[in-house]
């Protein structure tokens, strides 16, 4: 099924602002642009229920049922029950929160580990309990080409007690086999928590299917408002000690939420499952549940790979350059990362002249640069885009790095 870009564009109020117009959007692994329906959410509730929610009067009956709508909807989607997802100011506080959790919960002598493909949001709180005495282990990407070797994974994972890694990196790209990886993990008894961030904006993870314990993304990201949205699975956040006030420890959405939620960011998250249902059924699919989002995500990859592609091709061709992670777009997202002979934020600062918005810089991703040799002084020029970026964009986008390079 061919995307449709133009019914995609026109839910999309950016692409009407007059203040964008003859802008490509090229950093949209620094956050999306937020789709229709959460804007009229977040609206609505700020005029009509911008009230304590859950009290016995109306206004505040129908913010708290958004508030729910929003959890119910978006776990349907990833395949989870509906308390198994929780809702906090960022994923980075949510994976805080996380760790000081696993903190008590972890055995001595027991191991953590984690990657240095990370961004430093799922890496740093992990690596932080190393102060604590616990022992943290790092599973390393190849130098050349950032990969995760799974060879590796066995060794590392003896005594240890949770394996922390991304589905995909924000400057690698390379999409990782999440569920090969936790069925090791499993195998040998380890816990499994996941890093979607740079994965959940190229459609919602069938979190059930993927069998992880713990996956977290960031609803600015995925079209709607600034929340970390954490998915942890049951009997894992039970054998965890609470970290919410004690009077909520017994509900498990609540238990890794110190502070109050935002109720209207809340609210207007259902708004995203609104979009991912209309795109899916638009494009013949299911039009709720897990099914319309399975379809909108084969639908939304479809695009990206096929606009990616002829990017990948040019950057590969040139030699004054060097294209981070794999080449097919089939293998990875399009959050393309490349080192250039001068700074990133430099190449960025002069495509910005031909109406392209990228970024520049080493984007909270400094270990899995300096891994690759990169100084992350000078980072690298990312770009970045999702399903409804068009061939035209990439185009426009090839034309002004002839330009600048």
């Amino acid at each position: 099924m061919t995307l449709d870009t133009a019914w995609v564009r026109a839910r999309f109020p950016a692409f009407a602002a007059p203040s964008l117009q003859g802008q490509a959007f090229f950093e949209n692994a620094g956050g999306s642009y937020a789709c229709q329906p959460v804007v009229d959410r977040l609206m609505r509730f700020y005029h009509d229920r911008k009230v304590q929610p859950y009290a016995p009067y109306a206004a505040s009956q129908a913010g708290g049922a958004e508030m729910d709508e929003a959890r119910m909807r978006l776990a349907a989607m990833l395949g989870v029950a509906t308390q198994e997802l929780s809702f906090g100011p960022s994923t980075t506080q949510n994976t805080y929160v996380l760790a000081q959790a696993v903190r008590r919960w972890i055995r001595p002598g027991q191991a953590i580990v984690v990657t240095n493909q990370d961004h430093e949001a799922n890496s740093g709180p992990w690596r932080r309990l190393a102060e604590e005495g616990v022992e943290v282990r790092e599973w390393c990407i190849d130098p050349d080409t950032g990969h995760l070797d799974m060879a590796l994974l066995p060794g590392l994972l003896e005594g240890a007690a949770l394996l922390c890694f991304p589905h995909c990196s924000n400057v690698v790209g390379e999409i990782n086999d999440v569920a090969g990886i936790v069925d090791v993990a499993r195998a040998a008894g380890v816990r499994t928590c996941v890093d979607g961030v740079s994965y959940a904006p190229h459609g919602f993870a069938d979190v059930g299917a993927l069998g992880c314990d713990v996956y977290l993304f960031s609803a600015y990201k995925t079209y709607g408002p600034h929340q970390g949205i954490m998915v942890i699975r049951e009997d894992f956040g039970q054998a965890l000690p609470n970290q919410g006030h004690h009077f909520n420890g017994g509900t498990l959405y609540k238990r890794f939420t110190p502070a109050g939620p935002d109720h209207a960011q809340v609210a207007a998250c259902a708004g995203m499952a609104d979009y991912i249902e209309a795109l899916s059924a638009h494009h013949g699919g299911p039009a709720g549940g897990a099914g319309a989002a399975r379809h909108a995500h084969d639908v939304m990859r479809a695009q990206e790979v096929a606009v990616l592609q002829p990017l990948l091709d040019y950057l590969a061709a040139r030699n004054d350059l060097r294209l981070i992670g794999p080449r097919r777009a089939a293998g990875r997202a399009p959050t393309v990362a490349v080192e250039l002979r001068g700074p990133g934020e430099e190449a960025a600062r002069a495509l910005a002249a031909h109406g392209i918005m990228a970024g520049g810089g080493n984007f909270y991703a400094q270990r899995p640069l300096g891994a690759m040799g990169i100084d992350t002084e000078k980072g690298v020029l990312r770009l970045s885009f999702v399903h409804y970026t068009t061939r035209a964009e990439v185009d426009a986008l090839i034309a002004a790095l002839d330009q600048v390079l």
